[in-house]
């Protein structure tokens, strides 16, 4: 990557277009959320899930297509326990409402008639009880807010209050995006889309990534900012983004590789967690760049002509 070893790329210079894209993705967001909400899966809405053992293997995506149109939704279905037995087992997880019993029957008549060599028989059914999910839906929330808090605290005694804010203020552009993103497309893309735990995972994995990244830009500035102490902090500012581009673009192109075969090859399950990697590791790396670094440079130009008034009066 050595085509990035030596670049001088005004990144501070343009920080106004980026507010206004940024401004813009927030706004589709906002609007998104009001229009078309979020598709909450069964973690927190509640619903029902049953185990479900079968004589024949049967893949967890051809079961799934199978019980969408008996149960008028696409249910979560996903390999369940110790197949090495030879006996084949799903965990059917659906948003059904009404007697457990019928929708057991739903299920295993729809598996019969997809599958009519595999037998199915249901050895556990749960309820997913409203309260419960509602528990799970605080808690979510509580993790993403607490993890956005122990930031700001850990960025703040590694650097200062300027630096705690910006790296916030990144981390909260990721998820409100990304969440925007996932209300926006619901219903449109070949894979579902719905909020489940392992989504609430990929948040906080992309609140991990873009904050190593963010910390990266930050150790730099602070490093030239006392190497250059002549230089206007704009300057400084865009010397250590460019110092770091290549580290950038190395570490963003492998999680990025990796993510996309992820969701090529790691199946319907983990469909949904792999695209909001790839969307989080792509606005991840360009919120570093263009909302902390630029939030950095603001708080210190308003400090900077505050304490030059102080001096004059």
């Amino acid at each position: 990557m050595r085509i990035f070893e030596n670049t001088s790329f005004n990144f501070v210079g343009s920080r106004q277009k980026a507010y206004i894209f940024s401004g813009v993705l927030i706004l589709i967001s906002l609007a998104a959320f009001v229009v078309r909400g979020l598709e909450l899966g069964i973690d927190f809405q509640g619903g029902m899930e049953f185990v479900v053992e079968s004589q024949q293997p049967l893949e967890a995506t051809a079961v799934r297509q199978a019980l969408s149109n008996v149960l008028n939704q696409e249910p979560e279905v996903k390999t369940y326990g110790d197949v090495s037995a030879g006996v084949d087992a799903l965990l059917v997880r659906t948003l059904a409402e009404g007697d457990i019993s019928q929708v057991e029957r739903q299920i295993v008549d729809g598996i019969t008639a997809a599958f009519p060599q595999s037998a199915p028989t249901v050895v556990k059914t749960d309820v997913v009880g409203p309260r419960f999910a509602e528990d799970l839906k605080e808690g979510a929330v509580f993790a993403v807010l607490g993890s956005l808090l122990v930031i700001f605290i850990y960025i703040l005694l590694r650097f200062e209050w300027r630096f705690g804010l910006g790296a916030v203020a990144a981390l909260f552009h990721d998820v409100f995006i990304t969440l925007g993103i996932f209300s926006l497309l619901q219903g449109l893309l070949p894979f579902s889309l719905q909020i489940d735990q392992t989504i609430i995972a990929a948040f906080l994995t992309i609140v991990g990534y873009s904050l190593n990244d963010t910390v990266v830009i930050f150790d730099r500035v602070r490093e030239f900012t006392n190497l250059f102490k002549t230089e206007p902090y704009d300057s400084v500012v865009n010397r250590s983004i460019n110092t770091t581009l290549s580290r950038t673009i190395i570490t963003s192109g492998t999680t990025l590789l990796v993510v996309v075969v992820l969701f090529i090859f790691g199946g319907e399950v983990l469909r949904g967690f792999a695209f909001a990697m790839i969307f989080g590791v792509v606005i991840g790396t360009y919120s570093s760049v263009y909302v902390a670094t630029p939030v950095v440079v603001e708080l210190q130009a308003r400090m900077a002509a505050r304490n030059l008034a102080r001096r004059r009066a």
